[in-house]
């Protein structure tokens, strides 16, 4: 089901999904797996260029010759600007890690304060993605991935909606109103819920 926010068309999975990021578990597969790089808004190419040696020095040395080799960004097959890939799944963008978990370089630079940038929208939202429409309209829908079992497992126990758990990437992109009527249509559907 679908609900239409100003100009937004969110899916009720926002509301209903239980979401919990859980990178012990998941291991941040989701910067290894896939066919096809984190999609990019049109500035953030620019952003990665200008900003690419204050995280530079997080990224793996084969995400810095994938860079090198491809550019800061490739266009994928649909047309649309995106990360480049090690090998075809991995991020570019991938830090070396340690602990075994695949962070973001991008934002570890911002967390320690090298960059104002956090990292690409569309994996500080994930798994929400973006769609654009024809008419101006905005969706705003939930990916379901089998990498993403674990967070929907801690989502449940914790009982945390996708919508909350994604707060401060919400606001980042659509903007504090938006994140509040998304509260307001939340106790809207419990009332309802309440009532069937």
């Amino acid at each position: 089901m679908m609900i239409q926010i100003d100009d937004k068309i969110v899916s009720t999975d926002l509301f209903d999904v239980r979401f919990c990021c859980d990178l012990a578990a998941c291991r941040g597969i989701c910067c290894v797996e896939g066919d096809s790089g984190a999609p990019l808004e049109e500035e953030e190419v620019e952003t990665l260029e200008f900003e690419y040696e204050a995280f530079r020095p997080y990224m793996k040395p084969e995400g810095i010759r994938t860079v090198e080799a491809q550019g800061f960004m490739v266009i994928d097959r649909d047309g649309d600007f995106t990360t480049p890939l090690i090998d075809g799944s991995e991020c570019a963008y991938a830090a070396a890690t340690e602990d075994g978990i695949t962070r973001c370089a991008i934002e570890k630079a911002f967390l320690e304060g090298k960059t104002g940038f956090r990292k690409p929208i569309s994996c500080h939202l994930y798994p929400i993605r973006v769609a654009r429409f024809g008419n101006g309209t905005t969706g705003l829908n939930f990916h379901r991935w089998e990498v993403c079992r674990p967070a929907l497992e801690l989502g449940e126990k914790r009982g945390t909606p996708l919508y909350r758990m994604l707060k401060e990437p919400l606001v980042r992109r659509f903007g504090a109103p938006f994140y509040n009527m998304l509260e307001k249509t939340a106790l809207l559907l419990e009332k309802e819920h309440e009532n069937l």
